[in-house]
């Protein structure tokens, strides 16, 4: 699946026939066109389209490198672009190459220009390179921060060569896929805008930085937007890009990042659906990352080291420092050799249960914190077996965190249990009957299983989060966790099909923040939804 090309679009019905079936598509297509027409006097060259996704089991453990059950949803992210022509007396951002006037249709969002500067900067080896820049402030995102950080990629990987210039390009976004839900509004924005920079510069049958005559995949889009977002200060693992970017419209996916991408369909049962329940609490990952998600990252990151020198598993090879993460931790004990003889799903499962015994190592043993089981900085470098320069450099060189204690051991007892808890969720979907009451429970266990470890061990629920799992299954859900970054969002909940309307109705009259919500607004609140197709462009 990731090795497929991006799909180019010439007929608006075989498009809409892949995008599912609840949202009116067309209205929504023929409406943006119209718009951009009105707003920039021509018609758009392209659409791009990225929808966005509900992880339904797997949380924060993408980044650790362990696989993930995601899939698409059927709201997205559409972008309209055209290239522009430049007059003599064009403003300046407009009349530079790669100039972008942005609007957005949302009318709270305003008009926006930029143009991307190609400046000298340095390597990891310190030496002087050029490449394209643009300004993004991390410290107060923006929309058009998201719309940037995908045209990033596209200067850096496309045009390397100074005498080449992407053209100047209009663009006009909407969406329907709410923002700080957990629903990965900006994984979408991401995409969106990395495929409509490469339309309109008709560098979609290129791959990236390769003399190859072939079109972009999937999996090499996905890893430009992984790049892409971390501009904007977030360190994602790619599970958001991934779904957004590869998934098929009758499944789910199984994506696994170690040793390399790769995605796998998973048939969900039948009579049963999946609600999003959004808490109304937004979570704004990049602004705050310091003390939850790169903080997480961190925490995970110096875990795996701790364990990799109390296991005895091998680091560090060619002297140089190395940023081991839990699954390689995992994947050197149990003598993986990657490419060659990758673990299958029953050795990894064996070896991830062994490790809950091992983890007393990431436990405290001088002053913590009122759990007891947080470390202070000071303990945590000494576990490493680093000094502090060779700490700070590994470790805070790239990343801002904000903490006084760091919680090694809980963090690496749920990635390790949540990725156990993936691989039993796999192996029930591939293995289950699909139209069995059994399966569905089976899944239900493990995903309320997976709501309290984000709870209690990884912490990156809210109240309103809790409370809404917990609604929820007085509602008649099966099952509901968290799903998404967390710190709010969205919720994700197992429904019988034939269930979805009354628990809706139940769940909006019981959850505080919903009960002054009617029509529209609630819809957007609380919807029930099925795999949808992952990104593509519309070439108009």
């Amino acid at each position: 699946m990731a090795e497929a090309p991006i799909p180019v679009y010439t007929n608006l019905e075989d498009l809409y026939a892949n995008l599912g079936t609840s949202l009116n598509h067309a209205e929504r297509w023929n409406h943006l066109a119209e718009e951009f027409e009105s707003r920039f006097g021509k018609k758009p060259e392209y659409i791009a389209r990225a929808p966005g996704r509900v992880n339904l089991i797997g949380e924060h453990i993408d980044y650790c490198l362990f696989g993930v059950c995601p899939a698409a949803v059927e709201r997205d992210i559409l972008i309209a672009c055209a290239s522009r022509e430049v007059l003599p007396n064009s403003p300046t951002e407009e009349g530079m190459p790669g100039g972008v006037v942005a609007e957005n249709i949302h009318p709270k969002y305003r008009r926006q220009t930029f143009a991307p500067g190609f400046k000298p900067s340095k390597t990891s080896e310190d030496e002087d390179v050029h490449a394209w820049h643009l300004d993004i402030n991390t410290k107060e995102l923006r929309w058009e921060s998201y719309v940037k950080a995908g045209y990033y990629g596209v200067l850096n990987n496309y045009f390397t060569d100074p005498a080449l210039h992407p053209v100047p390009v209009d663009i006009l976004v909407t969406g329907t896929v709410p923002a700080g839900s957990g629903l990965s509004s900006s994984a979408a924005m991401v995409v969106a805008s990395t495929l409509a920079f490469l339309a309109v510069n008709g560098k979609l049958d290129k791959p990236v930085s390769s003399t190859e005559h072939r079109p972009l995949t999937k999996g090499e889009l996905t890893n430009m937007a992984v790049d892409n977002e971390k501009r904007v200060g977030v360190n994602s693992g790619g599970m958001d890009q991934a779904a957004s970017v590869i998934s098929d419209p009758s499944s789910a996916l199984y994506i696994s990042f170690f040793p390399k991408l790769h995605a796998a369909p998973i048939s969900l049962p039948k009579g049963a659906v999946f609600v999003c329940a959004n808490s109304l609490v937004v979570s704004d990952k990049a602004v705050s990352a310091k003390w939850q998600y790169n903080l997480r990252v961190v925490e995970t990151l110096v875990a795996a080291r701790v364990l990799a020198k109390h296991l005895g598993v091998s680091l560090d090879a060619g002297g140089k420092r190395e940023k081991i993460t839990l699954r390689e931790v995992v994947g050197r004990l149990a003598g993986e050799n990657p490419g060659e003889a990758e673990l299958r799903t029953e050795e990894l499962a064996k070896i991830l249960e062994r490790m809950d015994g091992e983890l007393e190592v990431l436990k405290p043993t001088g002053p913590s914190d009122a759990s007891g089981l947080g470390v202070t900085m000071e303990e945590m470098i000494s576990k490493t077996g680093l000094s502090k320069e060779e700490f700070d450099d590994l470790f805070l060189s790239w990343v801002e965190v904000e903490a006084t204690h760091f919680h090694l051991y809980k963090r690496a007892k749920h990635v390790f249990s949540e990725a156990l808890r993936v691989l039993k969720f796999r192996d029930a979907c591939l293995t289950g009957d699909a139209s069995s009451t059994a399966l569905i429970k089976d899944l239900a266990k493990l995903m309320n299983e997976s709501q309290t470890s984000c709870a209690e061990l990884y912490e990156c629920t809210c109240p309103e989060i809790d409370e809404l799992t917990k609604l929820a299954r007085e509602a008649g859900a099966y099952g509901s966790r968290v799903t998404g970054a967390g710190w709010g969002g969205c919720t994700v909940s197992l429904v019988a099909e034939d269930n979805v309307e009354a628990f809706i109705q139940k769940v909006a009259s019981t959850y505080g923040p919903y009960k002054d919500l009617k029509g529209d607004a609630l819809n957007d609140a609380i919807f029930a939804t099925k795999p949808s197709s992952g990104a593509c462009v519309y070439k108009v």
